[in-house]
């Protein structure tokens, strides 16, 4: 079975984990998840069975938007609620205080991620070092935050909404807001609300190819070519510039690399969307 959907994950499970429960509703062993939600987090996970688990590095997820609740007082190694250490009361702040710090974050921001992430040092997840007590040594990265507002605050609580680039962190967003309050802080909650055009809708079935962030191109050849796999002439394609592109015959879809004199498969025999 080829499906793609969105599931409302739920607090305390891993990614990971709760597909676990998507193979036992649909059925199947193979499944694939994009976009890791941290087990405090909830919200849009996008999931794919069968084939279409291949597309997840093609598919236009951005931008991504969030609702984060920033704990005032509290601080976490982690920078969430997994691991508070210590919390202390803090004065309140004015709303305008508040407002305005979240808004000098708005633009390109380059940060420190969190040690407790999933980025490899060393063949090694940065979490698993940080678990273990080592040092986590992570370069800085650059984050496009196009819009961040407060909902609400109720001290010690800040509530507020983040529309942002792919790869950004909102635990170290949470950081930075406190950092640039004087004091510590934590996230309590994060939801994901949408990634890109995905929504969680129940879990119906989407169209992939409605979905891709790589264009169309139209191959005047002969379509055999493509289902047994032959190699293809770039002359054979309406637009002929270098690029990844996604071909649609009349009983699949393929996607092709046109590099040069040489055209690539990326991914070839794609099954065609139906309605479930």
């Amino acid at each position: 079975m080829n499906r793609l959907f969105v599931v409302n994950k739920p607090i305390f499970r891993s990614s990971n984990g709760y597909m676990g429960y998507v193979k036992r509703k649909y059925g199947t062993k193979k499944v694939g998840f994009s976009g890791t939600l941290d087990p405090f987090a909830t919200g849009c996970l996008i999931v794919a069975t069968g084939q279409y688990t291949k597309l997840f590095q093609y598919l236009n997820k951005t931008p991504k938007s969030y609702k984060a609740t920033l704990w005032l007082g509290a601080n976490s190694p982690s920078l969430d609620i997994e691991k508070i250490d210590s919390i202390k009361e803090v004065s309140p702040f004015t709303q305008q205080q508040i407002e305005e710090v979240l808004h000098s974050l708005k633009g390109e921001l380059t940060y420190y991620p969190p040690k407790f992430c999933a980025k490899k040092i060393n063949g090694k997840r940065a979490y698993e070092l940080a678990r273990e007590g080592e040092e986590v040594a992570l370069k800085t990265i650059t984050s496009t935050i196009y819009d961040i507002k407060l909902i609400n605050y109720n001290h010690p609580f800040v509530h507020f909404e983040a529309t942002v680039s792919e790869g950004t962190y909102i635990r170290s967003l949470g950081a930075l807001v406190a950092n640039k309050l004087g004091i510590d802080g934590t996230l309590s909650s994060l939801h994901r609300i949408h990634e890109g055009a995905f929504y969680y809708d129940d879990e119906k079935a989407l169209d992939p190819f409605t979905h891709l962030a790589i264009p169309s191109n139209v191959y005047r050849g002969d379509e055999a070519h493509l289902e047994l796999g032959k190699k293809l002439s770039r002359e054979s394609f309406e637009t002929k510039e270098d690029g990844l592109y996604l071909i649609e015959t009349s009983n699949f879809f393929s996607i092709i690399e046109i590099l040069g004199e040489e055209v690539k498969y990326r991914f070839n025999r794609i099954p065609k969307f139906e309605v479930s």
